[in-house]
């Protein structure tokens, strides 16, 4: 192997990968077994999706970081206009799923536009900080307010495009990324707590408004299963079985997992979405405490990896130390508000656990953001290698 050829094996973010995979396809191997997906292969579509993705990640390495830069914004007006398409789309090809029309669906297939307009939204949030400070050598209130509102915009037209799917969990993890980014920027923290306080009161206010009004709320367009499930969150035991039913069966599948797990073929408990939006649960009846706290300690390992390549770049490209906290943003909040559906301390949303929950449009949108990360980290090694010669 030549030295230029090694620089794009990166043992560390292959392995992890690899790990991923493994868990992924131990767990909708489980959870396929149960009886209501009456023997569908979902390992096999989601080994072919990861092919797909492994490839995606392969041709991105052909596309330096620059090369990405400048054409951020034409990949997030691309991410815009498919937002839009999907809107006016006929039921044919864009039909309403769960109440949201969310997917373009064509024979064998679906898409979720969205989850690739998350990278999209991503580069060019990330190309806009670095061409501002670029421009704007001195930093000063007028500057962090002009950068605030260039940021703002930016990630307001891909969430008012979701809103009106409506999707208001894909919504919500757009404005996650937003606001890490955000903090992350370098804006005065002045503005920052403003932004966060004015945020947090907007959110306590519309959640008291929801629990309090639900009538009038539905009146002015939240959707009836958005506020039940948002009352079965806030208060379980005042809410039907029939509301609290997604919850009883992930703890029932969570606790019967007990510390070891029932191992594979053993699964006892059925609910819907197993292999998908619910997978920790199959983890958790599958490998016990002790599979559910390995799987953790993955996602933690991937994470540091992430804030450690983001912090090593820095210094020579800014642009990728915001892109691997971008990515770092979008695993976190689909970490943490898939795991804590599954818990119970969080509502439910059709949030996957990425990189193990079955999904097409979630696997390939994962596999484009680790793929520009990969590139991120070939690049910091051969900076790194001609830097010590």
């Amino acid at each position: 192997m030549s030295k230029k050829q090694s620089y794009y094996i990166q043992n560390d973010l292959i392995f992890i990968f690899f790990l991923f995979v493994c868990v992924s396809l131990l767990s909708i191997y489980n959870a396929q077994q149960l009886e209501q997906y009456g023997g569908e292969n979902f390992v096999l579509k989601q080994i072919i999706w990861f092919t797909i993705g492994v490839c995606i990640v392969a041709a991105i390495q052909f596309l330096d970081l620059d090369q990405l830069y400048k054409a951020s914004i034409y990949i997030y007006g691309f991410g815009l206009l498919i937002l839009a398409i999907l809107l006016v789309s006929p039921e044919s090809i864009a039909r309403e799923i769960n109440g949201a029309k969310s997917w373009f669906t064509f024979p064998g297939l679906s898409l979720q536009p969205a989850e690739f307009t998350k990278m999209a939204t991503i580069l060019f949030l990330a190309a806009t900080i670095d061409k501002h400070k670029t421009k704007y050598g001195m930093q000063s209130l007028k500057t962090d307010t002009l950068l605030l509102v260039k940021l703002l915009i930016i990630i307001a037209l891909p969430v008012l495009l979701i809103m009106g799917q409506p999707d208001f969990g894909t919504a919500m993890v757009y404005l996650f990324i937003a606001g890490m980014i955000i903090i992350l920027s370098g804006i005065d923290w002045k503005i920052i707590m403003t932004l966060i306080l004015a945020g947090a009161l907007f959110v306590t206010a519309a959640l008291g408004f929801i629990i309090k009004f639900p009538d009038l709320a539905q009146q002015m367009g939240v959707e009836a299963y958005q506020i039940d499930r948002i009352m079965t969150w806030f208060d379980p035991s005042q809410q039907s079985s029939d509301a609290t039913f997604h919850f009883d069966r992930a703890y029932m599948a969570l606790g019967s997992g007990q510390l070891f797990g029932k191992g594979m073929d053993n699964l006892q408990v059925s609910f819907p979405e197993a292999h998908t939006d619910f997978i920790f649960a199959v983890v958790g009846e599958s490998f016990g405490f002790i599979g559910s706290a390995l799987v953790i300690f993955l996602y933690f390992l991937l994470l540091y990896k992430l804030v450690t390549l983001g912090l090593s770049v820095y210094k020579h490209s800014p642009f990728g130390s915001y892109l691997c906290f971008g990515f770092l943003s979008i695993l976190l909040i689909h970490i943490f508000q898939n795991i804590g559906m599954s818990l119970g301390i969080m509502p439910i949303t059709g949030i996957p656990l990425l990189l193990i929950s079955y999904g097409g449009s979630s696997v390939l949108s994962t596999m484009i953001g680790f793929g520009i990360i990969y590139r991120v980290a070939v690049e910091h090694t051969i900076h790194n290698d001609y830097l010590f010669k």
